[in-house]
């Protein structure tokens, strides 16, 4: 995958249901993990990426402005923490 784990705030104009269902559908479609706050016309996308190309895909399948907000970039140990496998350490006799 490319790109780091972040997350990102963005605000686009979502005027109606129909598109709050096109925006969750295109985001579901890049396979990341997303809020969409229609009141506030925002939309938090988290995961591995890079965030112009996330606001450039979908300004071109929405063809509706995007502004990027706030970009939070984790650390990269954090992925490592929350995927790491648990071993167990119980010895049979």
């Amino acid at each position: 995958m490319d790109g780091q784990i972040c997350c990102m705030v963005m605000r686009v104009n979502l005027d109606c249901n129909s598109c709050c269902r096109k925006m969750r559908r295109n985001i579901l479609n890049m396979k990341e993990k997303h809020l969409i706050e229609k009141q506030q016309n925002r939309v938090s996308v988290c995961g591995r990426f890079k965030p112009a190309d996330v606001a450039i895909k979908l300004r071109k399948k929405m063809n509706r402005r995007v502004e990027i907000l706030e970009i939070e970039e984790l650390p990269i140990h954090y992925e490592a923490e929350q995927e790491a496998p648990i071993v167990n350490h119980y010895k049979y006799y």
